[in-house]
């Protein structure tokens, strides 16, 4: 694999792990201004970027059909690739959900 590939699977690992700390921490803070409570917030903001946080990541879900498009031309290494990715982007969350959970003492499922 190329070099420029690794550097992508990191960028997915830290993109998808940026948009649950920002978005959660963020959200809290207008929770706290609006009145209500920024720890069950946290935890409601987590859960609902979960999915949005793989997308972002990825780049958008477009693209991602179309490497597995790719299938059919017999380019089995892209689609490989665009799997890792997907599992690169699915690690940053469940690591950002780990670090919330610990500063807040909640479980986040």
């Amino acid at each position: 694999m190329e070099e420029r590939f690794f550097a992508q699977f990191i960028h997915c690992y830290f993109i998808a792990f940026g948009v649950i700390i920002g978005g959660t921490i963020i959200g809290s803070m207008g929770s706290f201004f609006t009145g209500d409570a920024p720890v069950s917030s946290i935890t409601r903001l987590a859960q609902s970027l979960r999915i949005w946080a793989i997308v972002a990541a990825i780049g958008g879900t477009f693209d991602a059909i179309t490497k597995f498009e790719k299938v059919l031309d017999g380019s089995t290494i892209d689609v490989f690739k665009q799997i890792l990715l997907i599992i690169a982007a699915m690690g940053g969350v469940k690591s950002a959900i780990l670090i919330l959970s610990w500063a807040i003492q909640q479980e986040i499922e």
